[in-house]
């Protein structure tokens, strides 16, 4: 009996990343799928054997070319290498004789930009990353936002930092934050990463900046590490990393079966963006609302009634519905309700926790109290909803 011969793939990524991660996975997909007989070796940490790396043992390689020190070390590998990396303005910064899956970082900062000016917004920031090699694509995206506030004949102000790092965390952070003071808002800012807006909503929740309605925040990843990080829930980009994922493998493949490729490149765009509270300017004067909703967006979930409330923003319980009225049509309760109904929409539509269990993540006292808000509200139970609605990402 002929036996198929297996293919021995390398796979150069960082699966602490993840962007890294679901490139990975879109390689597993394209597997999953297709005929091929691949068997993959991923190493934990490879950047510490890249010098002198031995690429003899592998039949292909798919690796991240964001990273400099990868480039160079397979610069001269006779083995076929797909790259997988940030697309480049400028055609001199694509590696040479290497097809290459390019994320459109033009179309992920104006959909991030876009999703601002829907919400209402007329200024405009991104925080970045300090220019360096390895931050090439981070310069790239401060590139696409200049140029669209060019075309849109806005000013915006752009703000590097400094690199992550515990050393020099408390400095960094008070420089963010002084940062953010001096800005004219309310303002949307896009971050180059989630991990870049994460520091954002600490920042200001340290200087007591609200959430969005003073800065409405976007990051790009989708990553759900920083959802459950973050106290009010992050609007993010989502990559079409799977589909690179899946166009790398699939040039690998037809590279292994002998076709000659060279510097043919892919520019992937992306999925969509996921909104969530942390960009969801309302446009109202009254400071007073505004610290109402900011402290709901972190603690509705929590059982807090409109008495807690009030107590935070300062004022008596019925002054501060009189505002709330007044600004937004609706009483600080129903706010409340608003808010935890819309965290369980949100958990029934994207994941698979019990019903139960959403209940009291949410801040409803019990199943029963739950499917009478859904059937008020949205005219079904809560599993009807789940099932209309489930494993949904909606763009915008």
């Amino acid at each position: 009996m002929k036996t198929s011969k297996f293919y021995k793939i390398s796979l150069l990524f960082n699966a602490n990343k993840v962007y890294d991660r679901e490139i990975i996975a879109g390689i597993a997909a394209y597997l999953q799928t297709t005929r091929v007989s691949w068997q993959i070796f991923i190493e934990e940490d490879f950047r510490c054997r890249l010098d002198g790396i031995d690429t003899t043992k592998f039949d292909g390689i798919i690796a991240d070319f964001d990273d400099p020190k990868v480039c160079e070390a397979l610069a001269h590998t006779k083995i076929p290498v797909v790259a997988v990396g940030s697309a480049y303005k400028d055609e001199h910064n694509y590696p040479d004789g290497v097809p290459y899956i390019a994320t459109d970082n033009a179309a992920i900062v104006g959909l991030a930009f876009g999703h601002l000016v829907e919400m209402g917004l007329r200024r405009f920031a991104l925080f970045s990353l300090p220019q360096s090699r390895d931050n090439r694509w981070a310069q790239e995206r401060e590139g696409a936002f200049c140029s669209l506030l060019m075309r849109e004949q806005l000013k915006g102000e752009i703000f590097r930092g400094q690199a992550t790092a515990a050393p020099s965390w408390t400095e960094s952070e008070q420089n963010l934050i002084q940062w953010l003071r001096d800005l004219p808002k309310p303002i949307g800012i896009i971050a180059v990463t989630d991990a870049r807006a994460r520091q954002l909503l600490q920042a200001c929740d340290t200087a007591g900046i609200v959430v969005p309605d003073q800065v409405a925040v976007i990051g790009i990843d989708n990553d759900p590490l920083v959802g459950i990080l973050s106290r009010i829930p992050l609007t993010s980009v989502i990559q079409g990393a799977k589909e690179m994922g899946r166009s790398a493998a699939n040039l690998l493949h037809k590279m292994l079966g002998g076709a000659r490729l060279h510097n043919s490149r892919v520019l992937v765009p992306p999925v969509g963006i996921n909104a969530q509270a942390s960009s969801k300017h309302q446009s109202t004067t009254s400071p007073l609302v505004m610290r109402g909703l900011h402290f709901i967006r972190q603690y509705g979930c929590q059982g807090v009634r409109t008495e807690q409330v009030a107590d935070y923003v300062g004022v008596s319980r019925s002054s501060l519905d009189a505002h709330f009225r007044a600004g937004l049509g609706r009483s600080v309760h129903d706010e409340i309700l608003a808010h935890k109904l819309n965290a369980a929409k949100h958990s029934l539509a994207h994941d698979s926790t019990k019903i139960s269990d959403i209940a009291a993540l949410c801040g409803f006292n019990t199943v029963q109290y739950l499917n009478a808000v859904f059937r008020r509200e949205m005219s079904c139970t809560p599993r009807e909803y789940r099932d209309t609605h489930g494993c949904q990402i909606h763009s915008t």
